[in-house]
């Protein structure tokens, strides 16, 4: 008996729900077929069913993982309006925090795939690619400036140094979390100085 339309859509969820968590975790290339087929309770001829290849996988993570964190986004947005907050500052005081660190699972997957992201397939670079240039966007929406040329400017500086405080605070967290708590200090002041206007 075949499997119905629900339960085939329900299946390559799970799988690729089971991928992100690993790759997240321990990036793309470190995670084999094997594993990952077994993470998600299917045979690797499962897969099959739903995935031409790992590089079709790896296209739809990183689609999905770009959907999710601009939905995040954009509520967190939203939050900060709906309490007279400025959704800017409230995004680097949540970007540049320690719990943010700690959430390499389900934090901003901008910075989550950073590191392998030119090593993926075209499919999976242009869906990366797509998602940090709405980011850019909607950073620019609510950033202070005088024409939009130079809200995009500083989006995406402010970006850059958000994502680059984040990736090296995540690779020393472990060795010395001193240095992993001043690099993400350091980084929110000044991004605070830069946006404060």
């Amino acid at each position: 008996m075949g499997v119905s339309k629900q339960q085939a859509i329900e299946n390559k969820r799970a799988i690729v729900d089971a991928a992100e968590k690993l790759f997240r975790e321990r990036g793309v290339a470190a995670v084999g077929l094997a594993e990952l087929t077994k993470a998600a309770g299917f045979t690797q001829g499962g897969f099959y069913n739903h995935f031409k290849s790992k590089d079709a996988l790896v296209a739809a993570v990183m689609e999905k993982a770009m959907e999710d964190g601009g939905a995040d986004l954009l509520a967190n947005i939203k939050a900060s309006k709906a309490n007279a907050a400025d959704p800017m500052k409230q995004h680097v005081q949540w970007y540049l925090s320690r719990e943010h660190l700690a959430d390499i699972e389900n934090g901003c997957p901008l910075t989550a795939y950073a590191g392998d992201v030119r090593r993926l397939g075209k499919e999976a670079r242009q869906s990366y690619a797509r998602g940090l240039t709405w980011n850019f966007d909607e950073l620019a929406s609510v950033m202070s400036g005088e024409s939009a040329q130079e809200k995009r400017k500083k989006a995406v500086a402010v970006f850059s140094q958000m994502l680059g405080s984040l990736v090296l605070s995540r690779a020393v967290a472990e060795a010395d979390p001193a240095l992993a708590d001043e690099i993400l200090q350091d980084g929110r002041e000044q991004l605070m100085r830069v946006i404060g206007n």
